[in-house]
């Protein structure tokens, strides 16, 4: 079974949290009725919570239609125990000028998609904070709270800074949502300690690097690009940004190591490393398809030893820090990491 987690009492989620970015546009082609179907292989093998967002074109409406049709077949036990984390990301163009209005539309925008209530967590992305509204869009979110439409509030990809400007104000943030993998660990020059006072909790994607860390790519030439979507495409930054290609591949076979001793991959080893760090509360695993139920399992029975850890560390000392606070590099539009976002989705 996988590991559970509560957030709060009554809120229990499970550590392995089925991502819904794969499932959305610039990819690859997705079969829509097989991603439904999957889903109950997910709850059924006891990843019971899903995350998505108001931005991954059809994704909200695929898990309401897996939740509506469940309902109609009399399978409450696969509608029961789900938990759906979506976000509120409003377009980067409309941030100066939008409303209270616009932003509750989004919420019940969501709610119809998925067929819900009471959005169950609501994760809050703000494209530029040069834009300083989002203290006060946050505490709009706080009021929709109020009123029954969200139960838990969370924020994703906010640096430190920007997060204790929301916390300062008055907003209860439950969880932060974050790139955090053995590549790239920013959030612990700040927002963990951060999030540790104040009794919020890390839910983290890029735990794989899209899959990069994975014996795919071990003892493997460098990539070019084009690359094959755009998940590879912003982690090969990642990469080139803490050494290149030579260290990242001492990090594989360090993770490579570990894992032989244990029976298990790269990828298994590289998410429990993460799982094991301070104030996480679980992983967000990005598939297309339910071909990984096995490996999710692999994560949740390994148990990391002192030499385990030794050994990794010392591959990851051997990497270069990323440059600033958590995201930073990302809110740059007009970086390398900048350029390839895409700003404006939530209108689609």
């Amino acid at each position: 079974m996988v590991e559970r987690f509560d957030l709060k009492p009554g809120y229990t989620i499970s550590r392995i949290l089925k991502g819904g970015w794969q499932l959305a546009g610039g990819h690859s082609d997705i079969d829509r009725e097989a991603a439904i179907r999957d889903m109950q292989s997910y709850v059924e093998a006891g990843v019971t919570t899903f995350d998505c967002a108001d931005i991954y074109t059809g994704v909200e409406q695929m898990i309401g239609d897996f939740r509506r049709d469940a309902l109609a077949r009399g399978r409450v036990d696969l509608v029961a125990p789900l938990k759906v984390h979506t976000k509120f990301v409003p377009d980067r163009d409309v941030l100066a000028t939008m409303t209270r209005a616009d932003a509750e539309a989004i919420v019940d925008r969501s709610l119809a998609r998925l067929g819900l209530e009471r959005l169950d967590l609501v994760q809050f992305h703000w494209w530029n904070t040069d834009v300083r509204r989002y203290v006060e869009v946050a505490n709009w979110l706080a009021e929709f709270q109020k009123k029954g439409k969200i139960d838990l509030l969370g924020v994703t990809n906010f640096n430190d800074a920007a997060t204790r400007e929301i916390l300062d104000s008055g907003v209860a943030l439950a969880t932060t949502q974050v790139q955090y993998s053995v590549l790239d660990t920013r959030v612990e020059k700040k927002l963990v300690e951060t999030a540790r006072r104040h009794g919020m909790k890390l839910l983290c994607y890029g735990t794989v690097a899209g899959g990069f860390l994975s014996e795919a790519w071990l003892d493997k030439p460098e990539p070019v690009e084009p690359l094959e979507n755009r998940s590879l495409t912003k982690y090969k930054l990642i990469v080139d940004d803490i050494g290149g290609w030579d260290v990242f591949q001492a990090i594989l076979r360090a993770l490579r190591a570990v894992g032989q001793r244990h029976g298990v991959g790269i990828a298994d080893v590289a998410m429990r490393h993460v799982l094991d760090r301070p104030q996480v509360a679980g992983v967000i695993v990005g598939v297309r398809h339910g071909g990984h139920l096995a490996a999710h399992r692999r994560v949740t029975e390994l148990a990391l030893d002192a030499a385990d850890r030794a050994e990794i560390d010392a591959a990851l000392a051997l990497r270069k820090e990323l440059e600033g606070d958590f995201y930073d590099l990302e809110r740059d539009a007009n970086g390398r990491h900048g350029r390839i976002m895409k700003y404006n989705l939530n209108a689609a």
